[in-house]
């Protein structure tokens, strides 16, 4: 009967084989997709509970949004009144955030 002995791998083939290993382990990561969000379609109960997009970013966004709408170049974050919107919010939950956010501020909008 003939045993074999296994031999050490060199330093080049454990550097290769941790190489492999750490290839493998990143392919079995999920890929995150980039999401595009029509802002226009979120209701008012979806962005009450977070269910399109974070919340806070969603209220930062529709302030520079309206602002520049309205041809303002200087936003003041707090005056965006996320509070507001967000009661606006609880009593219009089928609203889209968007035309709650147009009412809140005070800005024109299309009404959908």
């Amino acid at each position: 009967m003939r045993v074999t002995v296994p031999r050490r791998l060199s330093f080049t083939g454990r550097v290769q084989l941790t190489a492999y290993g750490l290839a493998l382990a990143l392919l079995a990561l999920p890929a995150e997709a980039q999401v595009t969000v029509d802002i226009s379609k979120i209701t008012c109960n979806q962005f009450l509970f977070g269910k399109a997009t974070d919340s806070r970013t969603l209220s930062i966004w529709l302030n520079g949004y309206h602002s520049g709408a309205s041809g303002k170049t200087l936003i003041d974050p707090n005056a965006m009144g996320e509070r507001a919107l967000i009661e606006y919010c609880i009593a219009n939950s089928e609203m889209s955030v968007l035309n709650a956010a147009r009412n809140v501020l005070g800005v024109a909008g299309n009404g959908r």
